[in-house]
């Protein structure tokens, strides 16, 4: 059986893998035509392939259970795990939450942001003296990135504040007249308008 996850060549402009997972559990790779397990699709996302897995029977995408059960698979082979604790126990809370709309877009940049930086955390690793992890910068780095959560928690105040029972915050009442879906697509700018700020960041602090 061919190693799809070797074999499989994906340029960025392409348009992903399509794995089919049938009722057995078994994945199929339709780009190499060869069955694939959860390590293949592991080493295909550190490769930056793209893939996107449906139900062979309902053609439903189940690309994100898919990813999920990767990282329950790796978090449970020992070793270093990725995901502390607290963080697991402070995710689960979040679910049923008001804030629970805006945090999945918050988690991407973050990850977007540390991903842009990663050759940065590497080169302080690698030249920290003694072999002792730069605490200060990495603390920065953290700092910064509870000010891009403050903003972000800022911008979705008008939404609380259309709550008659919710207390006025730092985002003040929504304007006169606005509609829900107004109050949204300002939302949506300036969270893009965030996202630019990060990518500005980075790009500086790579001079």
């Amino acid at each position: 059986m061919t190693d799809a996850a070797e074999t499989t060549t994906v340029q960025a402009d392409t348009a992903p893998v399509t794995i089919k997972k049938y009722a057995n559990r078994r994945l199929y790779n339709t780009a190499s035509s060869s069955y694939v397990t959860l390590d293949h699709l592991c080493e295909m996302v550190k490769k930056g392939i793209e893939f996107q897995v449906y139900d062979a029977k309902t053609g439903e995408d189940i690309t994100r259970s898919v990813l999920t059960q990767i990282i329950v698979e790796e978090e449970g082979k020992g070793g270093q795990n990725l995901l502390p604790i607290g963080f697991l126990r402070q995710l689960i809370s979040f679910y049923g939450d008001s804030l629970q709309g805006v945090l999945p877009r918050y988690l991407e940049m973050s990850m977007q942001s540390f991903a842009r930086n990663q050759e940065q955390f590497r080169t302080l690793m690698q030249n920290a003296w003694g072999g002792l992890f730069p605490f200060g910068r990495l603390d920065e780095m953290g700092k910064q990135n509870m000010s891009f959560l403050e903003n972000a928690m800022k911008m979705w105040q008008p939404f609380i504040n259309q709550n008659p029972n919710a207390a006025a915050g730092p985002g003040g009442p929504v304007a006169p007249g606005a509609s829900a879906e107004e109050s949204l697509e300002d939302l949506k700018g300036k969270l893009d308008s965030l996202q630019n700020q990060i990518a500005a960041l980075a790009k500086m602090k790579g001079k």
